[in-house]
Order: C-alpha cells, then sequence, then structure tokens
C-alpha cells in the first residue's frame, strides 16, 4: 500500500512539472509578442512622422494683396454674356502686363476652360484702375469665375482681393398698348345688348 501510495504521488508531481513549464513559456512569449509589437508601432509612427514632414513644403509666407479686383454681376444682351470688371493697384510699385484669368464652366460637358483678358490699360501705378470685359455666348457657358491675376514678366500671379463690382442694372420692359376695337356684328351692334338680347346657349 506504501508503494503504490508513492508511486501515485511521483506521477502526480511529474504530470504538474511539464504544465508549469508550458504555462511559464506561454507568459513569456506573449510578453514578447506584445513587446516586439509595440516596438514596431513606435517605429512606424517615426517613420511616417518624419515621411510626413519631409513630403509636406515649408509653408510661405503670405503676400499682402497687390490689387483689388472688383467683379460686376454678368450682364446680358441678347445671346451674349459680358463679364468684366475693375482693377486698382493698391501697392506702391507699379504693376505691368497685367491680364485676369478667368475660369469658364461648359454648358454641353460640364467641363471647364481657361481665358487670360487683358485690362486696359495694362500698366497701372500705384491707385491707378483699368478695366477687364470678355464677351461669351449665354448658350456656350454656364458659369465663371476669377481664379488669378497676372503680370509680365512670365505670368507671375500678383495676390488680391476681389470686391463687389457694379450691380446689373434692372431689366426695362417695353411698355405697349393695346386697342381692342368693337366686335364685327351684321348692322354694326353687340350681339347681346339691352337693346337686342339675345339668348346665349
Amino acid at each position: 500500500m506504501i508503494d503504490s501510495h508513492d508511486e501515485l504521488f511521483a506521477e502526480q508531481q511529474r504530470l504538474v512539472g511539464p504544465k508549469v513549464f508550458a504555462g511559464i513559456c506561454a507568459i513569456v512569449i506573449t510578453a514578447l509578442v506584445f513587446t516586439g509589437y509595440a516596438l514596431l508601432r513606435k517605429r512606424h509612427a517615426q517613420q511616417s512622422g518624419s515621411l510626413a514632414s519631409q513630403a509636406a513644403p515649408p509653408a510661405e509666407p503670405r503676400q499682402p494683396p497687390k490689387a483689388l479686383l472688383m467683379v460686376d454681376d454678368a450682364l446680358l444682351q441678347g445671346s451674349k454674356t459680358i463679364i468684366g470688371g475693375t482693377v486698382k493697384n493698391t501697392s506702391s510699385e507699379k504693376l505691368e502686363g497685367l491680364s485676369v484669368e478667368v475660369e469658364l464652366k461648359r454648358r454641353k460637358d460640364g467641363g471647364t476652360e481657361r481665358h487670360l483678358i487683358g485690362i486696359s490699360p495694362s500698366q497701372l501705378d500705384p491707385d491707378q484702375e483699368g478695366r477687364y470685359s470678355l464677351e461669351l455666348k449665354a448658350q456656350d457657358y454656364s458659369s465663371a469665375r476669377i481664379v488669378a491675376l497676372k503680370a509680365d514678366p512670365n505670368q507671375v500671379s500678383l495676390p488680391y482681393t476681389t470686391g463687389q463690382g457694379q450691380k446689373r442694372p434692372p431689366e426695362r420692359l417695353e411698355s405697349k398698348t393695346i386697342v381692342i376695337g368693337k366686335p364685327s356684328s351684321k348692322h354694326g351692334n353687340f350681339l347681346n345688348s339691352p337693346d337686342n338680347p339675345a339668348r346665349v346657349p
């Protein structure tokens, strides 16, 4: 009886030893996996941050506007639309070779195209104003917007501010006088009158 009890106890010890060892190994492996994941995540975040800082160009200091660009309401004349406005030189320098770049949206396919509109006069002294104007077919384009103010040499874009120009004048409707003549009848009288009553069906 004593021998069999000793054998059972020894067998239990043999079974418990591998289980404890396996549990310790599982804990160590789990800790290593989590540590590796944390290190990889930290390294990836550092690499992403350095790439983003390299890709983003340094912000250029914003220049003060050199012109005030006034945009008039579009003017309809028959089948044509006239877009235009004025440009005022608000800087202390002379601006030369000025033109306004507009983006037009086509009605047919919804695509866009850009046009340069010359300013008259093309050279503006400080506080001097110039005018621009473009005539379009109303059926060809649905909208227009100003995208840039260009100056020579090499059509350099100038900083500018925009403002509301001239409002569209109210449309005048021609008044017409309509004269209604007397209705014609056999004897020049109304068909139904107090003197000549008639039954209306």
